[in-house]
Protein backbone atom coordinates (compact mmCIF):
# COMPACT_ATOMS: atom_id res chain seq x y z
CA UNK A 1 0.00 0.00 0.00
CA UNK A 2 0.71 3.60 -0.63
CA UNK A 3 -0.18 7.34 0.51
CA UNK A 4 1.45 10.71 0.13
CA UNK A 5 1.77 13.14 2.78
CA UNK A 6 1.36 16.39 2.77
CA UNK A 7 4.37 17.53 0.78
CA UNK A 8 3.50 15.12 -1.74
CA UNK A 9 5.88 12.33 -0.98
CA UNK A 10 4.83 8.88 -1.78
CA UNK A 11 5.60 6.86 1.33
CA UNK A 12 5.47 3.19 0.43
CA UNK A 13 4.26 0.50 2.84
CA UNK A 14 3.80 -3.52 4.04
CA UNK A 15 0.65 -4.51 5.83
CA UNK A 16 0.59 -7.69 7.78
CA UNK A 17 -1.65 -8.75 10.90
CA UNK A 18 -2.41 -5.23 11.28
CA UNK A 19 1.19 -3.58 11.48
CA UNK A 20 2.42 -1.71 9.33
CA UNK A 21 5.98 -1.85 8.10
CA UNK A 22 7.71 1.01 6.01
CA UNK A 23 9.08 0.63 2.92
CA UNK A 24 11.88 2.25 1.31
CA UNK A 25 11.52 3.90 -2.35
CA UNK A 26 10.71 4.18 -5.22
CA UNK A 27 8.36 1.17 -5.69
CA UNK A 28 10.86 -1.73 -7.53
CA UNK A 29 13.55 -0.29 -6.29
CA UNK A 30 16.94 -3.00 -4.90
CA UNK A 31 15.88 -1.00 -1.85
CA UNK A 32 12.37 -1.48 -2.15
CA UNK A 33 12.87 -5.34 -2.78
CA UNK A 34 14.71 -5.96 0.11
CA UNK A 35 12.67 -4.56 2.42
CA UNK A 36 9.85 -5.80 0.94
CA UNK A 37 11.58 -9.51 1.42
CA UNK A 38 12.12 -8.87 4.93
CA UNK A 39 8.49 -7.56 5.99
CA UNK A 40 7.12 -10.70 4.08
CA UNK A 41 9.51 -12.94 6.38
CA UNK A 42 8.25 -11.29 9.60
CA UNK A 43 9.99 -10.33 12.77
CA UNK A 44 12.60 -12.94 13.72
CA UNK A 45 12.04 -14.52 16.77
CA UNK A 46 14.46 -13.36 19.95
CA UNK A 47 17.97 -15.32 19.92
CA UNK A 48 17.96 -17.66 23.17
CA UNK A 49 20.68 -16.22 25.43
CA UNK A 50 22.99 -19.27 26.17
CA UNK A 51 24.05 -19.65 30.01
CA UNK A 52 27.36 -18.22 29.84
CA UNK A 53 30.37 -19.65 31.89
CA UNK A 54 30.05 -18.72 35.76
CA UNK A 55 26.34 -17.61 35.04
CA UNK A 56 24.02 -18.88 37.82
CA UNK A 57 20.33 -19.65 37.27
CA UNK A 58 17.92 -18.69 39.75
CA UNK A 59 16.63 -20.48 42.52
CA UNK A 60 19.06 -23.29 41.09
CA UNK A 61 21.52 -25.51 43.72
CA UNK A 62 24.18 -23.40 42.64
CA UNK A 63 21.97 -20.08 43.26
CA UNK A 64 21.62 -21.79 47.00
CA UNK A 65 25.48 -22.50 47.10
CA UNK A 66 26.22 -18.97 46.02
CA UNK A 67 23.96 -17.32 48.91
CA UNK A 68 24.84 -20.06 51.84
CA UNK A 69 28.30 -18.95 50.53
CA UNK A 70 28.02 -15.40 51.38
CA UNK A 71 25.87 -16.36 54.74
CA UNK A 72 27.38 -15.80 58.15
CA UNK A 73 26.64 -19.65 58.70
CA UNK A 74 29.60 -20.26 56.16
CA UNK A 75 31.89 -17.61 56.76
CA UNK A 76 32.22 -18.24 60.30
CA UNK A 77 34.05 -21.68 59.49
CA UNK A 78 37.33 -22.09 59.64
CA UNK A 79 39.06 -21.43 55.98
CA UNK A 80 39.89 -25.10 56.08
CA UNK A 81 36.68 -26.42 56.64
CA UNK A 82 35.08 -23.36 54.20
CA UNK A 83 37.84 -24.73 51.41
CA UNK A 84 36.44 -28.70 51.57
CA UNK A 85 32.71 -27.93 51.89
CA UNK A 86 33.08 -25.58 49.17
CA UNK A 87 35.07 -27.93 46.75
CA UNK A 88 32.30 -30.89 47.61
CA UNK A 89 29.33 -28.18 46.67
CA UNK A 90 31.13 -27.47 43.49
CA UNK A 91 31.66 -31.27 42.28
CA UNK A 92 27.43 -31.73 43.20
CA UNK A 93 26.82 -29.26 40.99
CA UNK A 94 29.06 -29.89 38.35
CA UNK A 95 28.09 -33.61 38.16
CA UNK A 96 25.33 -33.86 35.16
CA UNK A 97 24.50 -30.57 35.42
CA UNK A 98 23.14 -30.75 38.72
CA UNK A 99 23.86 -27.30 39.58
CA UNK A 100 21.75 -25.68 37.32
CA UNK A 101 18.61 -27.64 38.47
CA UNK A 102 15.75 -26.31 40.84
CA UNK A 103 16.96 -26.58 44.39
CA UNK A 104 13.32 -27.04 45.44
CA UNK A 105 12.86 -30.42 43.43
CA UNK A 106 15.82 -32.13 44.96
CA UNK A 107 14.46 -34.81 47.03
CA UNK A 108 16.20 -37.62 49.03
CA UNK A 109 15.82 -40.13 46.45
CA UNK A 110 17.92 -37.75 44.16
CA UNK A 111 21.00 -37.82 47.35
CA UNK A 112 20.82 -41.10 47.57
CA UNK A 113 21.58 -41.99 43.90
CA UNK A 114 24.57 -39.81 43.71
CA UNK A 115 25.51 -41.51 47.82
CA UNK A 116 25.38 -44.76 45.95
CA UNK A 117 27.49 -43.93 43.16
CA UNK A 118 30.05 -43.03 45.41
CA UNK A 119 29.76 -46.42 47.44
CA UNK A 120 33.50 -47.38 46.43
CA UNK A 121 34.49 -44.43 49.10
CA UNK A 122 31.89 -44.11 51.65
CA UNK A 123 34.01 -41.53 53.58
CA UNK A 124 34.02 -39.33 50.06
CA UNK A 125 29.92 -40.02 49.91
CA UNK A 126 29.14 -39.07 53.46
CA UNK A 127 31.32 -36.29 52.98
CA UNK A 128 28.88 -35.02 50.11
CA UNK A 129 25.75 -35.56 52.12
CA UNK A 130 27.04 -33.68 55.00
CA UNK A 131 27.72 -31.03 53.00
CA UNK A 132 24.59 -30.77 51.22
CA UNK A 133 22.43 -31.00 54.97
CA UNK A 134 24.93 -27.76 56.00
CA UNK A 135 23.77 -26.17 52.44
CA UNK A 136 19.79 -27.01 53.20
CA UNK A 137 19.78 -26.43 56.91
CA UNK A 138 20.84 -22.99 55.75
CA UNK A 139 17.89 -22.65 52.92
CA UNK A 140 15.49 -23.31 55.77
CA UNK A 141 17.41 -21.04 58.00
CA UNK A 142 16.75 -18.65 55.54
CA UNK A 143 13.50 -19.04 54.61
CA UNK A 144 14.55 -19.75 50.83
CA UNK A 145 14.17 -23.56 51.22
CA UNK A 146 11.01 -25.51 52.86
CA UNK A 147 12.73 -28.80 53.48
CA UNK A 148 16.14 -30.25 54.23
CA UNK A 149 16.06 -33.32 51.58
CA UNK A 150 19.73 -34.54 52.77
CA UNK A 151 18.48 -34.87 56.53
CA UNK A 152 16.61 -37.52 55.86
CA UNK A 153 19.37 -39.49 53.36
CA UNK A 154 21.56 -42.12 55.29
CA UNK A 155 25.22 -42.56 56.12
CA UNK A 156 27.11 -45.31 54.27
CA UNK A 157 28.84 -47.63 56.41
CA UNK A 158 32.79 -46.70 56.67
CA UNK A 159 35.79 -48.24 58.02
CA UNK A 160 35.49 -48.71 61.47
CA UNK A 161 38.49 -48.67 62.01
CA UNK A 162 39.47 -45.57 60.48
CA UNK A 163 43.34 -44.32 59.78
CA UNK A 164 45.73 -47.39 60.60
CA UNK A 165 47.37 -46.80 63.63
CA UNK A 166 51.25 -47.35 63.92
CA UNK A 167 52.61 -50.45 65.43
CA UNK A 168 55.92 -50.27 68.00
CA UNK A 169 57.14 -52.19 65.13
CA UNK A 170 56.06 -49.78 62.52
CA UNK A 171 57.47 -46.63 63.70
CA UNK A 172 61.01 -48.36 64.87
CA UNK A 173 60.96 -49.32 60.66
CA UNK A 174 60.44 -45.77 59.74
CA UNK A 175 63.25 -44.32 62.69
CA UNK A 176 65.71 -47.07 60.40
CA UNK A 177 65.03 -45.19 57.48
CA UNK A 178 64.85 -41.72 58.92
CA UNK A 179 67.65 -41.23 61.35
CA UNK A 180 67.67 -38.37 63.62
CA UNK A 181 68.26 -35.10 62.15
CA UNK A 182 66.07 -35.52 59.17
CA UNK A 183 63.01 -33.58 58.72
CA UNK A 184 61.53 -36.26 58.25
CA UNK A 185 62.21 -38.03 61.33
CA UNK A 186 61.34 -34.70 63.04
CA UNK A 187 58.04 -34.85 61.51
CA UNK A 188 57.26 -38.49 62.73
CA UNK A 189 58.53 -36.73 66.28
CA UNK A 190 56.16 -34.16 66.45
CA UNK A 191 53.08 -36.03 65.58
CA UNK A 192 54.06 -38.88 67.88
CA UNK A 193 55.06 -36.49 70.93
CA UNK A 194 52.29 -34.19 70.37
CA UNK A 195 49.38 -35.94 69.05
CA UNK A 196 48.61 -32.90 66.86
CA UNK A 197 46.94 -33.07 63.37
CA UNK A 198 48.40 -32.48 60.29
CA UNK A 199 47.29 -28.61 59.90
CA UNK A 200 48.58 -28.04 63.66
CA UNK A 201 52.24 -29.39 63.10
CA UNK A 202 52.80 -27.65 60.05
CA UNK A 203 52.32 -24.46 62.09
CA UNK A 204 54.46 -25.25 65.11
CA UNK A 205 57.32 -23.55 65.82
CA UNK A 206 59.48 -21.84 68.17
CA UNK A 207 57.36 -19.37 69.09
CA UNK A 208 55.01 -21.78 70.65
CA UNK A 209 58.16 -22.86 73.05
CA UNK A 210 57.27 -21.15 76.33
CA UNK A 211 59.35 -23.22 79.18
CA UNK A 212 59.31 -26.55 77.94
CA UNK A 213 55.85 -26.33 76.37
CA UNK A 214 53.84 -25.84 73.09
CA UNK A 215 51.30 -23.24 73.70
CA UNK A 216 49.34 -23.04 70.64
CA UNK A 217 45.78 -22.85 69.29
CA UNK A 218 44.52 -25.68 67.40
CA UNK A 219 43.33 -24.96 63.66
CA UNK A 220 40.33 -27.15 63.70
CA UNK A 221 37.02 -25.22 64.99
CA UNK A 222 39.52 -22.35 65.39
CA UNK A 223 36.88 -19.52 64.18
CA UNK A 224 33.72 -21.04 66.16
CA UNK A 225 35.04 -23.23 69.10
CA UNK A 226 38.83 -22.54 69.81
CA UNK A 227 40.93 -24.97 71.56
CA UNK A 228 44.21 -23.62 73.27
CA UNK A 229 46.88 -26.46 74.48
CA UNK A 230 49.70 -26.67 76.60
CA UNK A 231 51.58 -29.58 75.83
CA UNK A 232 54.84 -30.50 77.70
CA UNK A 233 58.11 -31.19 75.35
CA UNK A 234 59.44 -34.52 76.56
CA UNK A 235 63.13 -35.25 76.33
CA UNK A 236 63.11 -37.02 73.24
CA UNK A 237 60.93 -34.44 71.19
CA UNK A 238 63.11 -31.79 72.42
CA UNK A 239 66.40 -34.01 71.36
CA UNK A 240 65.32 -34.12 67.89
CA UNK A 241 64.23 -30.51 67.53
CA UNK A 242 67.90 -29.54 68.82
CA UNK A 243 69.31 -31.59 66.53
CA UNK A 244 67.29 -30.58 63.17
CA UNK A 245 68.03 -27.66 60.59
CA UNK A 246 64.14 -25.98 61.51
CA UNK A 247 62.74 -22.72 60.41
CA UNK A 248 62.37 -19.46 62.08
CA UNK A 249 58.65 -19.59 61.99
CA UNK A 250 58.29 -23.69 62.04
CA UNK A 251 60.08 -26.51 62.84
CA UNK A 252 59.27 -28.12 59.48
CA UNK A 253 60.45 -26.70 56.50
CA UNK A 254 61.15 -28.12 53.07
CA UNK A 255 64.13 -28.38 50.60
CA UNK A 256 63.93 -24.79 50.04
CA UNK A 257 63.81 -23.49 53.85
CA UNK A 258 59.70 -22.78 53.48
CA UNK A 259 57.45 -23.83 55.92
CA UNK A 260 55.35 -26.37 54.65
CA UNK A 261 51.29 -26.01 53.38
CA UNK A 262 48.66 -28.58 54.51
CA UNK A 263 48.15 -30.24 51.53
CA UNK A 264 52.24 -30.08 50.95
CA UNK A 265 53.49 -32.02 54.11
CA UNK A 266 50.75 -34.53 53.91
CA UNK A 267 52.23 -35.21 50.08
CA UNK A 268 55.73 -35.46 51.45
CA UNK A 269 55.00 -37.47 54.56
CA UNK A 270 53.68 -39.89 52.31
CA UNK A 271 56.84 -40.17 50.21
CA UNK A 272 58.67 -40.65 53.36
CA UNK A 273 56.26 -43.38 54.66
CA UNK A 274 56.58 -44.99 50.99
CA UNK A 275 60.69 -44.73 51.07
CA UNK A 276 60.41 -46.83 54.29
CA UNK A 277 58.35 -49.38 53.13
CA UNK A 278 55.07 -48.27 55.06
CA UNK A 279 52.82 -47.61 51.94
CA UNK A 280 49.55 -47.94 54.72
CA UNK A 281 50.64 -45.52 57.23
CA UNK A 282 49.66 -42.12 57.57
CA UNK A 283 50.46 -39.03 59.41
CA UNK A 284 46.99 -39.21 60.90
CA UNK A 285 47.50 -42.93 62.16
CA UNK A 286 50.20 -41.32 64.48
CA UNK A 287 47.57 -39.32 65.56
CA UNK A 288 45.87 -42.45 66.60
CA UNK A 289 49.24 -44.18 67.76
CA UNK A 290 49.94 -41.02 70.40
CA UNK A 291 46.39 -41.53 71.80
CA UNK A 292 46.66 -45.38 72.12
CA UNK A 293 50.15 -44.93 74.22
CA UNK A 294 49.14 -43.24 76.50
CA UNK A 295 46.19 -45.44 77.12
CA UNK A 296 48.25 -48.20 77.45
CA UNK A 297 50.77 -45.90 79.84
CA UNK A 298 46.79 -46.21 81.97
CA UNK A 299 45.93 -42.19 81.34
CA UNK A 300 42.52 -41.63 81.56
CA UNK A 301 40.19 -40.12 78.57
CA UNK A 302 40.33 -37.26 80.09
CA UNK A 303 44.05 -37.22 80.00
CA UNK A 304 44.06 -38.21 76.61
CA UNK A 305 41.96 -35.19 76.26
CA UNK A 306 44.18 -32.97 77.45
CA UNK A 307 47.03 -33.85 75.19
CA UNK A 308 44.88 -34.69 71.77
CA UNK A 309 42.61 -31.31 71.80
CA UNK A 310 39.18 -33.52 71.22
CA UNK A 311 36.24 -31.99 73.16
CA UNK A 312 34.87 -34.99 73.45
CA UNK A 313 35.38 -38.71 74.52
CA UNK A 314 33.61 -40.63 71.50
CA UNK A 315 36.64 -39.94 69.33
CA UNK A 316 39.83 -40.87 72.02
CA UNK A 317 37.28 -44.02 72.68
CA UNK A 318 37.47 -45.09 69.29
CA UNK A 319 41.48 -44.55 69.07
CA UNK A 320 42.10 -45.92 72.19
CA UNK A 321 39.80 -49.07 72.12
CA UNK A 322 42.26 -51.85 71.37
CA UNK A 323 44.42 -50.18 73.81
CA UNK A 324 42.30 -50.10 76.47
CA UNK A 325 41.40 -53.21 76.02
CA UNK A 326 44.80 -54.55 76.52
CA UNK A 327 45.61 -52.89 79.93
CA UNK A 328 42.19 -54.00 81.19
CA UNK A 329 43.25 -57.25 80.17
CA UNK A 330 46.80 -56.95 82.09
CA UNK A 331 45.21 -55.92 85.34
CA UNK A 332 42.45 -58.68 85.13
CA UNK A 333 44.77 -61.16 84.85
CA UNK A 334 47.59 -60.07 87.12
CA UNK A 335 44.45 -59.92 89.42
CA UNK A 336 43.59 -63.51 88.98
CA UNK A 337 47.07 -64.32 89.40
CA UNK A 338 47.53 -62.50 92.88
CA UNK A 339 44.44 -64.29 94.45
CA UNK A 340 45.66 -67.82 93.02
CA UNK A 341 48.67 -67.10 94.96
Amino acid sequence: MEDTDRHGTVRLYYRRHGQKVRLRGPLGSPEFLTDYRRAAEGPKAPKQRSSSPGSVVPRSVKWLCVQYYKSSMFRELDPRTQKVRRSILERFCENKGDGDKPFALLLPRHIRARRDALADRPEAANSMVKALRQLYRFGVTYDLADANPAKDVEFLRSNPEGFHSWTIEEIETYEKKHPVGTTARLALALALYTGQRRSDLVLLGKQHLRGGWLTFTQQKGKGRNPVRLEIPVVPELQRIIAATTTGDMTFLVNGYGRSYTNAGFGNRFRKWCDEAGLPHCSVHGLRKAAAARLAELGCSEFEIMAITGHQTSKEVTRYTKAASQKVRAEAALTKMGGERK
